[in-house]
């Protein structure tokens, strides 16, 4: 499944089951209605993450679920029967079944460890990226609609995205930014986040239909400053930033843009090549690629295979979703299935 770097072979079936579909009657029976973006993105009318937040803790209250905060556990035991908590205040508390839906904190891939479990190595997935570039300064919340990017080892494609991208204070984020960032999370972190970023700033022009293009622009705006108009749905200050980039002067009309100075345009605008140096600062992460081996896991139930009556769902298992949303679904999928197979007496 093109939505989920890791885990989409495993959720398939469970999707099935509880999908997309499922989660949009819940919450809409619930008073809360949700929307889609154009590239698949969902999101609640409100645009505002406090209306899933207030409406999961109102089922909660009405169904009678007992939450406990500042209960911090300390360890885990697997007893003969059942298991044993001890939280980090010394109260121990006993359960037959468990579930471990801890997200990506720490405590939680330490507990499966040592109930028997392998976790897949943790790095970061969903992040923005680092880049100090001329072409990019001034220009912190300029946003296209739709940018083609590629991922680039020694200037050849190892990954690719399209979606609407934003130019930060620190370089590059938005929906394409961060949906690259999960599918080459491992390869990134391997290259220490130092990689090259190969940008088309409006796809789906290529080089030769670009150019052919601005060849006619030129024609039909002879007199026109190429600084002052430009032929594409392109941000103005873009525009100009990265005319001045390949050295045309502001004064220069189209009549005058040499062969040589339109190719060099040309490449800018499809080909531009732009250095990664970092990601987002620690802890902006959306979701942590690794986790919870899934060959480990029951998919039809959540349950371990490893350790009967244990459970889990969510982040802690490795998998993980572009944004979106999809995380929030694979996270409600794997949670209803664990707690329906919880909840069946034997």
């Amino acid at each position: 499944m093109r939505s989920y770097p890791r885990g989409g072979k495993e959720l398939r079936g469970a999707f099935t089951r509880f999908q997309p579909k499922d989660t949009i009657a819940w919450f809409e029976s619930r008073g809360v209605r949700l929307k889609t973006e154009e590239d698949g993105r969902m999101f609640p009318i409100t645009d505002n993450s406090e209306t899933i937040v207030n409406c999961l803790m109102e089922e909660a209250r009405k169904t009678g679920v007992k939450l406990r905060t500042n209960a911090i556990a300390k360890s885990v035991k697997k007893l003969q029967q059942g298991f044993k908590i001890t939280l980090k205040t010394g109260e121990n508390l006993s359960c037959d079944r468990l579930l471990i839906a801890t997200g990506s904190n720490p405590l939680g891939y330490r507990f499966a460890r040592e109930l028997g479990h392998t976790i897949e190595p943790l790095v970061p997935s969903l992040f923005t990226f680092n880049i100090k570039d001329p072409r990019l300064q001034d220009l912190a919340g300029v946003s296209v609609e739709n940018a083609y990017i590629n991922l680039l080892d020694d200037k050849k494609t190892l990954l690719e995205q399209t979606g609407p991208l934003l130019i930060t204070h620190w370089g590059m984020s938005g929906p394409a930014v961060l949906k690259l960032s999960a599918w080459g999370a491992r390869i990134l972190y391997e290259n220490r986040y130092k990689m090259s970023l190969k940008l088309n700033w409006i796809p789906p022009y290529n080089p030769e239909t670009l150019q052919q293009h601005l060849l006619e622009f030129k024609a039909n705006n002879p007199k026109r400053k190429i600084y002052s108009y430009s032929p594409l749905p392109l941000p103005k200050r873009l525009w100009q930033k990265l005319v001045n980039s390949v050295g045309i002067d502001q004064q220069t009309p189209w009549t005058e843009l040499s062969k040589k100075a339109l190719e060099k345009l040309v490449r800018e605008l499809t080909q531009g090549e732009y250095k990664i140096q970092g990601k987002g600062v620690f802890k902006e992460e959306f979701v942590t690629c690794g986790g919870v081996k899934l060959k480990e896991i029951d998919f039809k139930t959540m349950e371990s295979k490893i350790c009967p009556n244990l459970y889990f769902a969510g982040e802690v298992l490795d998998i993980d979703g572009i944004t979106g949303g999809f995380n929030f679904q694979s996270a409600w999928t794997t949670s209803w299935l664990a707690g329906n197979a919880m909840g069946k007496l034997d």
